[in-house]
């Protein structure tokens, strides 16, 4: 418990559990900003971005997913981590939800250039395109959950699938630890072979120990039996409704882990742009509509919600726990950025043609 690990500052342990999560969530988002921002790490660039990017794009989204599905299995085999009552791993999946909102995610991240965690991580580096959309993301996701949207949310979530016992990788024969370890190898392979530099592999595996810090720090450091905060990790979706909400209302609720997980990420991505000389402000120009971009923020918003999370919630964090309704959310977000891509840029033109963000 934190009240053990004062960490080394004098009073931590008189910290509000509120506080320390903001806290925490800070310097994960921070560090992560700036990892994304050099590596420009993003699932849609690998998937719908320019062919020649494509392998070593996923080449170092594979290698952060290796390294989070290893550790995380590890600490599973372990005890340390316990996922059992964790939503990723329910026995009634809402699949009809998780695929259809998968799907509008994918073709949202292509309409944007740029998955949530990718617009946040612009956003900070001046990108008023990729801040204007997360702005409507947001505001999309936090209809979908709790405000006009939420009753058809509700509806089609009641679409499920009885899994029973059997909700991830580790429930089968030979547990967290086998699964675990063979799913890491066969990405870590990939992820070798894809043609990324070693920088943006290695940046890769940062981000892939960033997500088990997440889940060790709110699972463990952080749990309080008597003021509970979620059991997450780096999530984009259920943090930017928690950080909206937070601004509109910041007198009637006390900011945590998702507003500082916001924060930490616009600020860490800010400062590495800075330092590299790659800050820059971009507008809506007019090869770059603006109701491009504010369709597809609300396909992400509404479909991150019933996927149960973005590319990083649901994808990186998610298929961390070999949750299968993780999994299923991934496929769907790949197979709806495919998809979208194949629409808007048919064979016939070049895609290495178009911009990457």
């Amino acid at each position: 418990m934190i009240s053990e690990l004062n960490l080394g500052f004098a009073g931590w342990e008189d910290v509000a559990p509120l506080t320390r999560a903001l806290l925490f969530g800070l310097l994960l988002g921070g560090a992560f900003g700036v990892l994304a921002q050099r590596a420009r790490f993003c699932l849609r660039r690998g998937v719908a971005g320019p062919e020649m990017e494509r392998l070593p794009a996923l080449g170092t989204w594979a290698a952060a997913l290796a390294t989070s599905v290893f550790a995380t299995s590890l600490l599973v085999s372990g005890g340390v981590l316990d996922f059992s009552e964790h939503r990723f791993l329910g026995s009634n999946v809402p699949l009809l939800a998780i695929v259809i909102g998968g799907l509008m995610f994918g073709v949202g991240m292509v309409l944007t250039r740029g998955c949530a965690s990718r617009l946040t991580v612009l956003a900070g580096s001046g990108n008023l395109r990729a801040l204007v959309s997360l702005v409507v993301f947001a505001i999309a996701a936090h209809a979908t959950l709790k405000g006009a949207l939420a009753p058809t949310r509700v509806w089609v979530s009641s679409v499920s699938v009885d899994f029973g016992a059997i909700t991830s990788l580790a429930a089968l024969p030979g547990g967290a630890a086998v699964w675990g370890l063979a799913l890491a190898i066969l990405l870590a392979v990939f992820a070798t072979r894809s043609g990324a530099r070693a920088r943006d592999l290695a940046m890769g595996v940062g981000i892939g120990a960033l997500v088990v810090a997440g889940w060790y720090g709110t699972g463990v450091v952080l749990a309080d039996d008597f003021d509970p905060i979620p059991f997450e990790s780096l999530a984009l979706t259920s943090s930017s409704t928690e950080t909206l909400f937070w601004l509109v209302a910041g007198t009637a609720i006390t900011p945590g882990f998702g507003v500082g997980l916001i924060g930490g990420v616009l600020v860490g991505a800010g400062v590495s742009a800075l330092l590299s000389g790659e800050f820059r402000i971009e507008r809506f120009e007019a090869d770059t509509p603006v109701e491009r971009y504010l369709g597809g923020s609300v396909l992400m918003g509404v479909g991150g919600v019933l996927a149960g999370g973005c590319t990083l919630g649901a994808g990186l964090a998610g298929v961390s726990t070999m949750s299968f309704a993780a999994l299923a959310a991934l496929v769907s977000i790949v197979a709806g950025a495919v998809l979208a891509q194949s629409v808007r840029f048919p064979a016939r033109q070049s895609p290495a043609l178009v911009p990457a963000e």
